[in-house]
């Protein structure tokens, strides 16, 4: 990966609907070699997907709330997580190092069906206990790092 890569990168982390034609004006190339180095970037798994970003209450999802689950000895943490996958609700998850080995993030429309979510974590076999923390409102969420921003701290640090 080279700096036009890290640009595309970033070019695509604030927009990922331009198009190759912009892209190829930003970095300048022409658009068929940005379409071949975004392709490769896709090939390769450094860019993952393309998503929507949509606002959690705009589509009835008013409450976030963070679950930490710890787990207990009588179930495997891939059980759980199968579990955890069930439910629509829990936008992303974390296997953790420390007294949780879980941290998830869950939307809901209401406390009663955040109360409901955390009944059925507590069911499943293997979860000790949960730990809840409710949002007051989000600052932000999902901000991109610039992949210059990462080169400038490994620059900088030690090593």
């Amino acid at each position: 990966m080279d700096a036009i890569d890290r640009q595309l990168i970033d070019l695509l982390r604030d927009n990922a609907r331009l198009p190759y034609a912009e892209l190829a004006r930003q970095v300048g190339l022409s658009a068929p070699a940005v379409h071949e180095r975004v392709g490769k970037l896709e090939s390769s798994g450094v860019i993952q997907g393309y998503r929507a970003e949509i606002h959690p209450e705009a589509v009835g999802l008013p409450l976030t709330a963070v679950i930490g689950i710890v787990h207990d000895s009588s179930g495997d943490t891939d059980g759980i997580l199968e579990a955890l996958r069930e439910h629509r609700e829990i936008e992303s998850c974390y296997f953790m190092a420390g007294e949780e080995s879980f941290l998830c993030k869950a939307r809901v429309k209401t406390i009663s069906d955040l109360e409901r979510l955390i009944i059925e974590l507590n069911r499943v076999k293997g979860v000790a206990r949960t730990r809840t923390a409710i949002a007051l409102s989000t600052k932000w969420e999902g901000r991109s790092q610039s992949a210059s921003m990462e080169r400038q701290a490994s620059a900088a640090s030690p090593g």
